[in-house]
């Protein structure tokens, strides 16, 4: 039995749970919405590291090599504060004029701090 006073993880243990007091895996995950695959990851997790290794964990590590550099960054945030009503289009071509080169997609949405920054009031 798991007890867990975490909201996080009080669904998943409450899964493992009835799962142990049924004796079905399958009718457990049919009734809490979850697949069996999800459930055996979750028992898996429980088993390895207790009931705090259900606690989220990010497994992506972060493509710096698709990141945009700090200036062209800073170049389209001053930009989009200075004109907001601009779209990615044209923040792209104006950027170029000043020797900023980047696509109209990363004009709308420079990587960084996970902030989506849009270029244009109504985009």
């Amino acid at each position: 039995m798991f007890h867990s006073g975490n909201p996080i993880i009080k669904h998943k243990a409450g899964l493992l749970n009835l799962a142990e007091e049924l004796g079905n895996v399958s009718k457990a995950c049919k009734i809490m919405g979850v697949s069996r695959d999800t459930f055996y990851r979750y028992q898996e997790l429980a088993g390895e590291g207790g009931i705090d290794a259900l606690i989220n964990q990010s497994c992506r590590v972060p493509n710096l090599k698709n990141r945009t550099d700090e200036a062209t960054e800073r170049a389209v945030v001053d930009y989009a504060i200075e004109f907001p009503a601009h779209g990615q289009h044209r923040t792209s071509n104006e950027l170029r004029k000043k020797k900023a080169f980047l696509s109209p997609a990363a004009a709308c949405v420079p990587s960084g701090n996970g902030t989506t920054w849009r270029t244009s009031v109504n985009a």
